[in-house]
C-alpha cells in the first residue's frame, strides 16, 4: 500500500469526527507523513507534514498492515513496529479508529 492508499484508507476511517480531538501524524520517514486532525471540524486527513500532539514513527509497510488489520495496534506497539512520541492518550485513543 503505497502513502495515497493509506492517506485515502485513513480518510475513510477517520470519516466526519474521529474523537481524537488532537492532531496525529503517521511519519513514515522518507515516504512521507499522513496526519489526521482531529481538532479540525470535520476531520481531516492530508500528507503536510506539521506538528502534531502525538507522532508514530512506522514503516509504510507497517502502516499498511495496521490499516488493514494485519497488525494489531497493540501487538505492533509491543513488538516495536512503531514508536510513539508526544501524548501518548492521542495513540491510544487511535485503536477506535484503525
Amino acid at each position: 500500500m503505497d502513502l495515497a492508499a493509506c492517506t485515502d484508507a485513513l480518510r475513510a476511517k477517520v470519516g466526519a469526527d474521529s474523537g481524537l480531538n488532537a492532531v496525529l501524524k503517521f511519519d513514515c520517514g522518507a515516504d512521507g507523513v499522513a496526519v489526521i486532525d482531529g481538532k479540525a471540524s470535520p476531520n481531516t486527513v492530508d500528507n503536510t507534514d506539521r506538528d502534531a500532539d502525538c507522532t508514530v514513527a512506522i514503516s509504510l509497510a507497517n502502516l499498511g498492515a495496521l490499516l488493514t488489520g494485519e497488525l494489531e495496534p497493540t501487538t505492533g506497539f509491543m513488538m516495536g513496529k512503531f514508536k510513539v512520541s508526544g501524548d501518548m492518550s492521542v495513540a491510544l485513543k487511535l485503536q477506535r479508529v484503525v
